[in-house]
């Protein structure tokens, strides 16, 4: 039996989400747009309405939502403001993987603490010469002694990292890259400032440099050799998010570009009954309904303990590439309109792109999906 239904629960949440981003971010969206700022106030109102770290388990004192419930609030928040939902979805990135592979006394430290107060985390493994190949990490994790290793290496573009109150840190011990939580106040970590990137500005990406950072032995993640592997596995929850995030920014394109076709008249007839620019918003539509189905079905199988790693890249790259061309085709559709700063259809355009880069560009997403093709699924 299939059922495309949401449950009672779900459409609740749907709907809290929604108007959440209704009555707090969308107001919020043009002046962190504007100033780069990060939405501190904002998140602390997500968490006290359950949005922020809502994935942590019970026994850790979170609300444990399943991936599809966190893809129905990244899409509701993103529709408004995709720089203010990545702000607050970093921290799914970074928890990732000590939901994965830590111990309890891992994440009763690091995960617990996050859901007693509003808090932030950053999944730093992206450098200047090692992005999608982790073979190039140049990060080290030395041992000196049973209880210790020391951390030296600069990540770059790390989402959140300005604020994050800790770190998963990929870096390379003598039996290959391994994973380590990193309190961001410990000696030795230096944050860059804020970068000032294209869209997306209420995210805050900054270089984070690693120069003799003392770091517990008791921060390993799993075993030395095994960070590549947790951070893939990572992934497989994390790509489901960033897709239904785009598919919230397609989804607010859509809208402002239909709203417009709909008022807007051109030789005394509205420009939505011309097929030019009505075949255009149909295309959009088709597209927006597509993504939510590819993303919302990796994420049930990622709940239901499936393999999904296949299902993730389809998604994120499907949901990236087509919210970036939905945006140009609303900013079309609105001619000179979507290219003022005075609607927010120029800031979706911008915000739209970074989906096709971070997380796994789309051109790797496309190497993981034939991967799986080439080994018979």
């Amino acid at each position: 039996m299939i059922d495309f239904s949401l449950t009672e629960a779900q459409l609740d949440l749907q709907k809290r989400a929604r108007q959440f981003a209704k009555d707090v971010v969308a107001p919020a969206a043009a002046e962190h747009d504007r100033t780069g700022e990060f939405p501190f106030e904002i998140a602390k109102q997500a968490w006290k309405e359950g949005f922020l770290n809502s994935h942590i388990p019970k026994e850790y004192g979170g609300h444990e939502r399943g991936s599809l419930e966190t893809c129905i609030i990244a899409e509701e928040i993103s529709a408004a403001c995709s720089g203010i939902g990545i702000a607050l979805d970093a921290n799914s990135l970074a928890q990732g993987p000590v939901l994965i592979a830590g111990n309890d006394d891992q994440k009763r430290r690091y995960l617990q603490t996050m859901t007693e107060k509003p808090m932030f985390a950053s999944y730093a493994v992206t450098e200047p010469d090692a992005g999608s190949d982790v073979s190039r990490l140049s990060t080290t994790a030395k041992k000196i002694d049973d209880d210790t290793y020391v951390i030296n290496g600069l990540k770059w573009w790390i989402t959140g990292g300005g604020v994050a109150s800790w770190y998963f840190v990929l870096a390379r011990t003598e039996n290959g890259p391994s994973g380590f939580i990193v309190d961001a106040d410990s000696p030795g970590i230096i944050r860059g400032p804020k970068e000032d990137n294209l869209g997306q500005h209420a995210s805050n990406t900054v270089r984070v440099a690693f120069e003799d950072v003392h770091v517990p032995a008791k921060n390993l993640l799993w075993k030395e050799g095994d960070g590549f592997k947790i951070a893939m596995k990572t992934f497989d929850y994390s790509r489901p998010l960033v897709a239904a995030a785009a598919v919230g920014v397609a989804r607010a394109a859509l809208q402002h570009a239909t709203a417009y076709a709909r008022r807007r008249k051109c030789f005394n007839k509205k420009i939505i009954k011309y097929q030019g620019v009505s075949f255009k918003l149909v295309d959009m539509a088709m597209h927006v309904e597509t993504a939510r189905l590819i993303t919302w079905k990796s994420a049930w199988l990622y709940d239901n303990g499936l393999p999904n790693t296949k299902e993730s890249a389809m998604a994120k790259a499907y949901a990236a590439d087509y919210c970036m061309k939905a945006t140009v085709d609303a900013v079309q559709i609105m001619g000179g309109y979507g290219y003022s700063m005075e609607v927010p259809m120029e800031k979706l355009m911008r915000d739209a792109k970074i989906f096709q880069i971070y997380e796994g560009t789309s051109e790797i997403q496309r190497t993981i999906i034939v991967a799986s093709l080439m080994r018979g699924r």
